[in-house]
């Protein structure tokens, strides 16, 4: 049987999304008055995923804050944690 060693690389790169998507919804339970209705799924593509990030409607703002900023925070933490696994990891707020 041949070795295919880009697997295990696929492998620790799908852990390391998923740990981007847990810090992600860490912050937005944070940041809400009702933590149990954060859900956050992934949509993984070949060179892209796409987070999306669901909450109550009652917390959208908090979320989205004052002119966008703490959705624009997430987003720049996204784009360092990309960077590095060479994948560009999109988020996508919803109510």
């Amino acid at each position: 049987m041949r070795d295919y060693p880009y697997l295990s690389w696929l492998a620790s790169l799908a852990m390391e999304v998923k740990a981007v998507r847990e810090l992600i919804e860490i912050m937005a339970k944070a940041l809400v008055e009702y933590p149990d209705q954060v859900k956050v799924s992934e949509i993984a593509g070949e060179h892209a995923s796409v987070i999306e990030l669901r909450t109550a409607k009652e917390d959208i703002g908090k979320v989205i804050g004052k002119r966008g900023r703490n959705a624009q925070a997430m987003r720049t933490i996204l784009n360092a944690a990309s960077a590095k696994l060479r994948k560009r990891v999109v988020l996508e707020i919803i109510d």
